[in-house]
């Protein structure tokens, strides 16, 4: 995973930009840059709880409230870029 140094002010000008509300949180796009990705990931990734383990359909209805249009590749996204974690059969999810 890159990592990569987003100021405050990086990161809330990409929020506003991707996102069309903060407040439930609604996305706009999908960015391919991994820069943009890196905050749209983390900022989804702060809609689970640290510790607590989700089923797959857990984690399908809470991203279809941010991105129905897509929220495979959302659940795809926290996997690959390190924010979440699941077993083997996909039975549980749980962020890392």
């Amino acid at each position: 995973m890159e990592q990569f140094d987003i100021t405050p002010e990086v990161e809330e000008k990409i929020l506003k930009n991707v996102f069309s509300s903060l407040e439930p949180l609604k996305l706009k796009v999908i960015s391919s840059k991994a820069k943009k990705k890196e905050v749209i990931f983390k900022k989804i990734a702060g809609q689970f709880e640290k510790d607590k383990k989700y089923t797959e359909m857990d984690v399908n209805g809470i991203l279809k409230q941010i991105y129905p249009e897509d929220y495979s590749t959302l659940r795809r996204g926290l996997i690959e870029l390190g924010y979440m974690d699941r077993t083997s059969n996909g039975s549980e999810y749980w962020l890392k």
